[in-house]
């Protein structure tokens, strides 16, 4: 450029002509010519389209092989390569493979799609899952992330799960409405199986039932993506990257799932104090613009549960995602209703909650409650040792103490006794039990009406009275007679020694 600038000052301002001047610097007349005409170079300008007289015939059958791609998926699409390697064996092709090469990457260029940047109304959402690793209770888990974003204002809401399930999809919009104040007007989806069963020929989707209960509740409009088109919602999807660089960064360790989701909570609250590039006003000053135009919160609150009919095995379990939970053994070969949220399984009879316990992630898991066997152990005293649902149940030392001490004096019978004890766990709080059960060790008491006398006793604040005429097999306490004498002490202050008819002397 700058023999280009000395050139063109040598001729224009100096006035030399454009023959001594191509001899001083080495150039021919003609480009000296072109110099003059143009302030700076122009560059090479082709006049016409490049001439391919060997590629040229099979140009068309190149461009039928990318556009059949289209429609293959991304790891079964053709490689220049595999696109020669088609033209010399069914085509006889005669060129190289370079020309070949050069001309599928201007064409694969030319068929990248482009964008229309959008506007976005105040009031509308996008929503998707996203993954990463997590700490929770010690324990490496991949934590499924929900998240939902708010395109006009960068607001946004982040919360994990252990799975992406449909009870997580529920929960996650229930606690983000509630985040934000409000219901946005349209939410945007992708083809999640979660919210869509079908995609019917005419491009309609036909929603899960879960959906459909969640949006006729909270009333906002839905939209989905085009499959495979992650860029229809390209703003949530920039969230689900945000969110794992910066929330997720460096990967959070945590007691609970509740501490985990206390902390991306913060981490939302904290986004909306930033301003984005372009913006005068920071997130949390443009989202009061999407809070206005939000739908109000319902006046009930949402079930946020994934419902299924099961029935009650012989085992009185009943099966809920490959894992089996326990229920009272009066319910055994009935049919309940299932419900399961993020970190719980209820299940119902009628209209009444008959058993609750915590959610399992695990495959083929069993979760018992003794509790709900006590009754049928009570039947079936024999199968106490033996009994799945009782293992690992830590209870105090004292309750080992008593079933060791009434086998010992009842035989088989002090098994039977010892269930009935266990049972008085159904209505009353472990501690209680326990403390009784230390009261009747202590008194020698050894039976379940004498534990569950001390258990009332101890509730009502009132001295126990132990009438054991009814149990022979209780050890009797040895009382001595005491003569009419004796209490004479308590006439005076001093106590005066006197003599039983035994011959004792007792103050």
């Amino acid at each position: 450029m700058e023999i280009y600038g000395r050139v063109r000052r040598a001729v224009l301002v100096e006035g030399r002509s454009q023959r001594s001047v191509a001899r001083e610097f080495g150039l021919a007349r003609v480009t000296v010519r072109k110099m003059l005409g143009y302030s700076v170079p122009p560059g090479y300008r082709r006049k016409e389209p490049a001439k391919r007289p060997k590629l040229g015939p099979w140009v068309g059958v190149i461009d039928a092989i990318l556009e059949q791609d289209k429609s293959q998926p991304a790891k079964q699409q053709h490689t220049a390569k595999r696109i020669f390697d088609r033209l010399r064996a069914e085509h006889a092709f005669p060129g190289g493979y370079t020309i070949v090469k050069d001309y599928v990457r201007v064409a694969t260029l030319r068929r990248r799609e482009m964008f229309v940047p959008l506007t976005h109304a105040p009031g509308t959402a996008q929503a998707d899952f996203g993954e990463a690793l997590v700490i929770v209770g010690g324990e490496e888990r991949k934590a499924h992330y929900f998240a939902i974003d708010l395109p006009h204002s960068d607001d946004c809401f982040i919360r994990a799960f252990p799975a992406e399930t449909t009870e997580a999809l529920l929960e996650g919009h229930v606690q983000a409405f509630a985040y934000f104040g409000g219901v946005p007007t349209t939410i945007l989806y992708d083809n999640t199986k979660l919210a869509v069963a079908r995609i019917l020929g005419d491009g309609t989707r036909q929603k899960t039932r879960a959906f459909s209960e969640l949006q006729s509740h909270y009333l906002f409009a839905e939209k989905f993506g085009r499959p495979a088109k992650g860029n229809d919602k390209g703003n949530v999807e920039g969230l689900v990257g945000y969110a794992r660089r910066n929330f997720l960064v460096p990967v959070p360790r945590c007691e609970s799932w509740e501490a985990l989701n206390a902390y991306l909570l913060e981490q939302c609250r904290q986004h909306r104090e930033q301003r984005v590039r372009g913006e005068q006003e920071t997130i949390g000053e443009r989202f009061a613009r999407d809070r206005a135009a939000f739908l109000p919160l319902p006046a009930s609150a949402y079930e946020a549960c994934e419902k299924r009919v099961a029935r009650v095995s012989s085992l009185s379990l009943v099966r809920y995602r490959t894992n089996d939970y326990s229920v009272p053994t009066e319910y055994g070969h009935r049919d309940v209703l299932v419900k399961g949220y993020v970190h719980e399984v209820a299940i119902v009879c009628g209209s009444k909650v008959i058993a609750r316990h915590r959610r399992s992630y695990q495959r083929e898991d069993m979760v018992f409650d003794p509790l709900h066997y006590l009754a049928l152990l009570e039947q079936k005293a024999r199968a106490l040792d033996q009994a799945a649902p009782l293992l690992g149940w830590e209870l105090p030392d004292c309750f080992a103490r008593l079933r060791r001490l009434l086998e010992a004096r009842l035989h088989q019978r002090g098994k039977r006794e010892y269930v009935q004890v266990l049972r008085l766990l159904e209505t009353f709080s472990l501690p209680e039990v326990g403390a009784a059960i230390s009261d009747a060790l202590q008194l020698g008491t050894l039976s379940f009406d004498a534990v569950k006398h001390l258990l009332l006793c101890r509730i009502e604040r009132r001295p126990p009275r132990l009438d054991l005429e009814n149990y022979p097999h209780l050890p009797l306490a040895d009382v001595r007679t005491t003569q009419a004498a004796d209490y004479m002490a308590l006439l005076s202050a001093q106590r005066v020694p006197s003599e039983t008819s035994s011959g004792e002397v007792t103050r």
